[in-house]
């Protein structure tokens, strides 16, 4: 994948980008989501980068900035998109934990919500609506806690992920639907749920929450 070369010399990074790329289905679902948006877009536990490199080869014009608190996928994340000419996008490193950017636009929060605890969940949420503009999304892909086998697998690979070192917080704990609801309507917004999981075995969602 011509993606993944921007993440060359290293062969670690370079089949990650190929196998996410390859297989995950949340660029795609998040592409058509922001297609024709014109919001400045905040990527919160950004990792790699890849969802700038996704929506540029899209025609996603409008300016990226990616945050995480892993300064070694920062790194990387800015190495490759120097290498992929990248223009209008920016990477730093940033614990949520401790405090939010500046922004006024989109945001997105792909696979974060379910590594803090959820009172860090709530005020995630809080602030990344607080950043909302008028006529931008919020864009959200979380596992939900549900009964069944889906489940339990995306928790054995959350938990394994977090061991290795890739993912950085708290034992997965996955948000209910009703309580994104109620968070949802008590800040005015109205969100849509759309299964993610592709052909994964994922119990994976995306959710786009816009202004009501």
């Amino acid at each position: 994948h011509a993606i993944a070369r921007h993440f060359l010399p290293s062969r670690y990074h370079y089949w990650y980008a190929r196998s996410k790329l390859a297989t995950d289905p949340v660029y795609a679902g998040v592409g058509a989501v922001l297609e024709g948006s014109h919001a400045p877009l905040l990527d919160l536990g950004c990792g790699l980068g890849l969802l700038a490199h996704t929506l540029r080869a899209r025609g996603f014009t409008p300016d990226y900035a990616g945050v995480d608190v892993d300064a070694r996928k920062v790194a990387a994340a800015r190495a490759a998109a120097e290498a992929g000419t990248l223009t209008g996008v920016r990477f730093d490193t940033l614990d949520l934990a401790r405090g939010f950017p500046d922004h006024l636009g989109s945001v997105c929060l792909l696979d974060v919500l379910q590594f803090v605890p959820p009172p860090v969940q709530v005020r995630i949420l809080d602030d990344a609506a607080a950043r909302l503009a008028p006529d931008a999304l919020l864009v959200i892909r979380s596992g939900l806690e549900r009964d069944g086998w889906r489940l339990r697998v995306t928790r054995a690979v959350d938990r394994w992920s977090e061991w290795l070192g890739w993912m950085h917080g708290d034992p997965p704990r996955y948000p209910r639907r009703v309580e994104l609801e109620a968070q949802f309507e008590r800040l005015g917004l109205e969100a849509r749920f759309e299964s993610l999981r592709g052909r994964t075995p994922f119990e994976n969602w995306l959710i786009t929450v816009r202004r009501s």
